[in-house]
């Protein structure tokens, strides 16, 4: 039989066949791929036409099309649903993906015809479009370093093949440790945890083939088993087994990789002139560099810590209250400060919970997109998917077919930890209008057969943000993939998914869709009301344990690389005065967004960059009419979801706007200002 992965996709809107793929094909399909994008690459090489935009740059887009189509499900798979096989497989593929990226930098004859074109580009007559799409591609190949020669040429593949190893491995170890560790509870531990923990942890012990119910290192487990349980004991085992996954020795133990990490990094931005990773990497972002992106991080840190401490204060009282004796401890914030929760405001997130039905919250988001944008959900049935906890929307918008959506919200031990939107095949009008088949990856806590799945708010937060970013996606309106949907600045990319969270809060949202899952009644007005009024409940903690971990990834990549990261990351908390009972986010052996590969490195501060032009971005619409004012949306399609990467990230934020914001909004937003 043919590959599937390289035949005519004869498929629904040209969905992968996901159902006839087996881990058998990738590897010939890989060869396959790499060779057609080798000989198309070759074409370009020893054309004998002088070069053109369209013989060099557009022929360049369309070079590695089958290869991107394989990879795009291969990861998918690999991210959502490993096995040893897959994982195998992509430690085989990191190299050979980078040994490819390599050879098209260093082609010399390809970069010259690049470099013609970008020399002449007064003379060209190109659409803005082009432009741009140029511009990024000879800035891309300088900065992969096409400008290098000889010895230093030869050293820079070398460590970007490395890094892209050890990127593979970090993110396979961390799935390894999480599907490995789970901690049975008797009938004295399950004492006051909610039915939706209750039934969450017995789904869970049935998935681990254990007698009774477990916690495991699902975030949406062991969160509110630190929210609830009265057992300080089994609260501190979980807490610690959550923080320090890959860092207890063995061959899971990310520090030594961290380290290996971190010096290579150093010597590519060395190799190409910069003297740091973190000044090479954010020259390109919104930020430009690394002093700006901590200057906005440090204006919001002295206040989240005030805050945060004056909250520790009242937690630590409620401690001793029950007899305790001793400091507040990390693992204790979560149980006392719902208990507090409770007391002030009348929030009990058991309570809360039924009320955020998972098909509910998707209902909300959708409606939220159809009143702003126009556009239609359709449930796709009969289309084979990734996983069978998978499910399909067909996005449309007056009747015409706009992208697919994937929802796969469920965690399993086979899927990496976290939240994410990826393209399965992304926007474009070259060669055809291609519409995007767009993925939201969740890792929700999946409910025993028959139940509806329940979400805390921070969840349906969750939701609201990758949907975000998949509106980025689906409403892309460019020519060029390179510029297509979220292929933005990185301290851009996050604007869209953060504005939607907005959305999550207006008042006739929650009044129409958190319906209990039990009575179908509405969330009463008078517990809505005390659900917006707690919105920035615990943000100093919150805001803290981010903060905490964008800085330490911003001075990993400044200076000298440290030689003990886990002594340096000591060091930074230390000298920053981080609270003792709060931790970072993202302990650095399992800080996935920036040791897992390059996209966040240097850049884990782009949320809260993000976060001061969302804030801003939505009092535009409070401005106006109010969250569903047509003008403003207008205006954010037009010059942000459909923009792409069409222009420069400020350019397009002023267009929106009419001017760049302060902090002042976001301040605000998180209960921080003065």
């Amino acid at each position: 039989m043919p590959n599937p992965l390289l035949s005519d996709w004869k498929t629904p809107f040209g969905l992968p066949p996901f159902n006839v793929i087996s881990d058998d094909d990738f590897r010939p399909a890989l060869d396959a791929a790499l060779a057609e994008a080798r000989t198309n690459i070759s074409a370009i090489v020893e054309n004998d036409a002088p070069p053109s935009f369209e013989n060099t740059i557009e022929a360049l887009e369309l070079a590695d099309e089958t290869l991107g189509r394989v990879l795009s499900v291969f990861f998918n798979l690999s991210g959502t649903d490993a096995n040893p096989k897959r994982e195998a497989l992509q430690r085989e593929f990191s190299p050979m993906i980078s040994e490819y990226s390599s050879e098209i930098a260093r082609n010399s004859t390809l970069f010259r015809r690049i470099e013609t074109l970008w020399n002449d580009r007064g003379s060209l007559d190109l659409t803005p479009e082009q432009e741009r799409v140029l511009m990024l591609t000879h800035r891309s190949f300088v900065r992969a370093g096409a400008e290098l020669e000889g010895e230093e040429s030869d050293r820079l593949s070398e460590v970007k093949s490395r890094l892209a190893t050890l990127g593979t491995e970090f993110t396979q170890n961390i799935v390894a440790e999480e599907r490995a560790w789970v901690m049975e509870l008797g009938e004295e531990d399950l004492v006051d945890l909610p039915d939706f923990l209750l039934e969450a942890a017995r789904a869970a012990g049935e998935e681990k083939e254990k007698s009774g119910p477990v916690i495991t290192l699902s975030r949406s487990l062991i969160v509110p088993f630190l929210q609830f349980s009265p057992r300080r004991e089994l609260r501190e085992r979980a807490w610690l087994a959550w923080t320090s996954r890959c860092a207890n020795g063995g061959k899971t133990d990310n520090r030594a990789r961290v380290a290996e990490t971190l010096a290579l990094r150093s010597e590519r931005a060395n190799l190409l002139g910069y003297p740091d990773f973190a000044t090479f990497k954010l020259e390109t972002e919104m930020a430009k560099s690394p002093e700006a992106a901590k200057s906005l991080l440090m204006q919001v840190w002295a206040p989240a810590v005030e805050g945060a401490l004056e909250d520790a204060a009242r937690l630590e009282a409620m401690l001793q209250e029950d007899g305790i004796s001793g400091p507040l401890q990390p693992w204790d914030w979560r149980y006392y400060s719902e208990k507090r929760r409770v007391a002030e405001h009348d929030l009990d997130e058991g309570t809360l919970k039924p009320y955020l039905q998972l098909d509910r919250m998707i209902e909300a988001a959708f409606a939220c997109a159809n009143r702003l944008f126009g556009i239609e959900a359709h449930p796709l049935a009969d289309v084979a998917l990734n996983h069978p906890d998978a499910r399909a929307w067909d996005i449309r918008r007056n009747g015409e077919h706009l992208a697919v959506f994937i929802g796969d919200y469920f965690a399993r031990g086979s899927k990496r930890s976290g939240a994410w939107c990826s393209a399965l095949r992304s926007q474009r009008k070259l060669g055809g209008d291609v519409r995007p088949i767009v993925v939201n990856v969740c890792n929700f806590a999946k409910p025993p057969e028959g139940r509806p799945a329940l979400l805390s708010y921070d969840d349906a937060r969750t939701l609201f943000h990758e949907f975000g970013h998949a509106l980025h996606q689906m409403l892309s309106d460019v020519t060029y993939e390179t510029i297509s949907g979220t292929s933005v600045a990185r301290d851009f990319v996050e604007l869209p998914s953060q504005l939607f969270e907005h959305w999550l809060e207006v008042p006739e949202i929650l009044s129409e869709f958190a319906t209990h899952a039990e009575t179908g009644e509405p969330m009463p007005h008078d517990m809505l009301d005390r659900l917006l009024a707690a919105g920035t409940y615990d943000m100093g903690f919150q805001t803290v344990e981010y903060v905490a971990s964008a800085l330490v990834d911003l001075d990993f990549h400044q200076g000298e690389p440290a030689t003990d990261p886990m002594q340096r990351q000591a060091e930074i908390l230390d000298s920053l005065g981080m609270p003792p009972a709060i931790s970072m986010r993202h302990a650095t052996p399992h800080f996935a967004h920036v040791f897992a590969g390059d996209g966040y490195s240097s850049g884990y501060y782009s949320y809260m960059w993000s976060e001061v032009m969302d804030a801003d971005a939505f009092d535009a619409f409070q401005e106006t009419s109010g969250p569903f004012d047509a003008d403003v949306a207008a205006k954010l399609e037009e010059f942000i979801l459909s923009a792409g990467g069409s222009q420069d990230a400020a350019d397009l934020y002023l267009a929106f706007r009419g001017k760049m914001p302060g902090p002042e909004a976001l301040l605000r937003g998180r209960g921080l200002a003065a």
